[in-house]
Parts: structure tokens; sequence; C-alpha cells
């Protein structure tokens, strides 16, 4: 699936599933999808934007950047990540799509 004509629609149903987040001659990391967001009304572009959240462990942190996430029915997705929030189990990362 091209990661240009995602929408919000796509990834709802997969909220609290895993995604696998790849890393280059790492082990994958297991990140939850925690949560699908429409982003404030007012935008003129095609598609509606959106945000995604995903839970992941404490460790290893990691930057801002594009990651691949590997999901069971949605395949391979090449997203730019942002940590966004850390707490005593782990890291939140959020993805915005406008």
């Amino acid at each position: 699936m091209a990661e240009g004509a995602l929408t919000l629609a796509d990834f709802q149903p997969h909220v609290g599933s895993c995604f696998w987040l790849q890393r280059d001659g790492e082990p994958p990391i297991a990140t939850a999808l925690v949560a699908v967001r429409a982003a404030t009304a007012g935008s003129t572009r095609p598609r509606a934007p959106f945000s995604l959240a995903f839970d992941a462990p404490a460790e290893p942190q990691l930057a801002q950047r594009i990651y691949r996430l590997a999901h069971a029915e949605l395949g391979a997705l090449d997203i730019f990540l942002v940590p966004v929030a850390r707490s005593a189990t782990g890291m939140t990362y959020e993805a915005v799509f406008g």
C-alpha cells in the first residue's frame, strides 16, 4: 500500500494491533497502534489530515526519522515517527499525515 494513499480509515480498524518497527541491523521492535486521530477541520488538501500514536518500549529511545513499520494486514509502510511522550513503561511516537 502506498503511504501517500493511506487514510484515517485504513488505520482505525487496527488500533491495538502490533506494528513491527524495523531498524537497520537490529532486531525489530514491537509497537502498538494506540490512537488514530482526525486533524482539525479546515484543510483544503485532497486527503483529510490525521495522526497516529504508537506505544513502544522505553529503550531504545528512537530519534525522529522515517522507519519501516510492518503490519500483518497493511504490509510494510515507511512512516516518519517523532517521539512525543515518555512514561515509566515506554515511549509514544507520533506520525502525522497531511
